[in-house]
C-alpha cells in the first residue's frame, strides 16, 4: 500500500492562492496516476484535477479549470496543486489518491471502478474573509 500525505492547506482570505503538496512514502510514484478530491461539508467527494504517470496528460474539473495547476515531481516523490484566487466555495477537506492501474498517459478526475485504492488523510482548506 502506497502511504500518502497531503500538507500545505489552512486558512486563508478570498483571492489568495495556496500550493498543497502530496508526499508518497515510497519512491515509486512514477507507477500511479495521482488525482486531487475534495469534499465541502454536505457535499460528495469530488474529484478536481489528476494528472497521469508520466506528467504529460493533467486533466481539471471544470469547476477549478484555469485556477488549479497540478503538477508532480517524481524525483521527490510529490505531486502538487496550486490553487489560485481560491474562493469561498473551495472550502473542503482536500484528499491525493493513487491509481496504480492507469496506463502510462491516462488519469481520470473520476474513481471509477475504484480506480484509487490508496489515499491520504486529506487536508483542510478553509477560504474565509
Amino acid at each position: 500500500q502506497l502511504q500518502l500525505m497531503e500538507s500545505g492547506g489552512g486558512l486563508v482570505q478570498p483571492g489568495e492562492s495556496l500550493r498543497l503538496s502530496c508526499a508518497a512514502s515510497a519512491s515509486t510514484l512514477d507507477h500511479y496516476a495521482i488525482a486531487w478530491f475534495r469534499q465541502a461539508p454536505g457535499k460528495k467527494r469530488e474529484g478536481v484535477s489528476c494528472i497521469s504517470r508520466s506528467g504529460r496528460n493533467r486533466n481539471y474539473a471544470d469547476s477549478v479549470k484555469g485556477r488549479f495547476i497540478i503538477s508532480r515531481d517524481n524525483a521527490k516523490d510529490t505531486v502538487y496543486l496550486r490553487i489560485n484566487s481560491l474562493q469561498t466555495e473551495d472550502t473542503a477537506v482536500y484528499y491525493c489518491a493513487a491509481d496504480w492501474s492507469a496506463s502510462t498517459a491516462f488519469c481520470s478526475v473520476v474513481n471509477d471502478r475504484g480506480r484509487y485504492a490508496d489515499w491520504g488523510q486529506g487536508i483542510q482548506v478553509t477560504v474565509s474573509a
